[in-house]
């Protein structure tokens, strides 16, 4: 498969992951980064680069227009590029839904559109759903957000698939984890201070996505050129609040440890409280609002059969094989 592929956001944790992907498929692969962005984990000779400016419309259209004159364009594009943590509503709004769309429109406006085009979305679109009986989250349920960056991906998604004649996948991970991956970490380097948290007393469960696997099922779908579909990814199984502390812990040799349980009455004051301060110091905390409804959502299932059926989806690693992998990674790269 000798196919030129572009991934944007190829700087960040999965994007990086997706550039490997596509160089194992033997494809040409375009890393789209900005001319800040590190490349620490893009650093294989094949890779080739594309500077990419998603603030700025004007700027981005030269760029793509360049890029059309030099190499033409790509017959396919993964667009992993948004944001995750921002100020305010509008800051996701800007990242994720405006962005996308200004790149959408250029694309076309510039005769570029590709073949498919590859949308990483979110299951945190679906929101609450499905907590009193715990089922899984179907294809067929509607959408409610609760969140700001879930609200800012299902705008994103609808603008998408109200498109005329452009081709498009999205998928809709759960919660990804894997090396070089920076918010589970903080879970990892609390229990090495021999301390877990966990969010309300209520029944959770929960689902994860080693981020090989995500990469699996992006390049299944490029390779049977499924179109105009949209799948959830998991690995398949469920775990309960616990399990992956749990896994941690165990791969870290069982140091002692203290469980704290947070009642989500506290759990939310304190969410508002460190929001409303990082609107004085401008930058994002980790703890906020956002994070609070995340914390707080109680069903994480999802039904992925569609994605096995369809695409011979098969998941390589459940959650033990995962965690042992990243406390590797993380010991390795001196992390912990």
């Amino acid at each position: 498969m000798n196919n030129k592929i572009l991934v944007t956001g190829a700087s960040g944790f999965i994007g990086s992951f997706l550039v490997e992907g596509g160089l194992a498929e033997g494809m040409q692969v375009w890393a789209g980064v900005r001319k800040s962005s590190s490349r620490k984990y893009l650093q294989d000779d094949r890779i080739r680069f594309a500077e990419l400016d998603f603030t700025d419309s004007d700027r981005l259209a030269s760029q793509l227009l360049k890029h059309k004159e030099e190499h033409g364009g790509w017959d396919y594009i993964i667009h992993c590029a948004g944001v995750t943590k921002c100020l305010d509503k509008a800051g996701f709004e800007i990242g994720n839904y405006w962005a996308t769309r200004h790149f959408i429109e250029t694309l076309m406006k510039l005769d570029m559109a590709p073949k498919n085009f590859i949308f990483i979305s979110s299951l945190s679109i679906f929101g609450p759903i499905r907590e009193k009986d715990y089922s899984s989250i179907c294809e067929t349920d509607k959408p409610v957000p609760n969140t700001a960056y879930g609200f800012s991906k299902l705008k994103t998604e609808e603008y998408l698939q109200g498109l005329k004649d452009f081709p498009y996948v999205i998928f809709r991970p759960t919660g990804v984890y894997g090396p070089r991956e920076r918010d589970y970490f903080l879970m990892v380097k609390s229990i090495c201070n021999h301390v877990d948290f966990v969010a309300g007393y209520k029944r959770q469960d929960i689902t994860f996505i080693y981020v090989k696997d995500l990469v699996q099922a992006v390049y299944l779908a490029i390779k049977k050129d499924v179109k105009y579909r949209s799948y959830f990814v998991s690995d398949g199984e469920v775990y309960n609040s616990r399990t992956f502390s749990d896994l941690i812990r165990k791969e870290l040799g069982n140091p002692w440890m203290i469980r704290f349980v947070c009642p989500l009455f506290l759990l939310k004051a304190i969410s508002y409280i460190v929001e409303f301060f990082s609107h004085f110091t401008h930058k994002p905390s980790t703890l906020n609002r956002d994070k609070y409804n995340i914390m707080k959502q109680r069903n994480w299932r999802c039904d992925i059969s569609p994605l096995v059926k369809e695409l011979g989806y098969k998941p390589e690693y459940k959650l033990e094989r995962g965690v042992k992998e990243i406390i590797s990674w993380y010991k390795k790269e001196g992390w912990i």
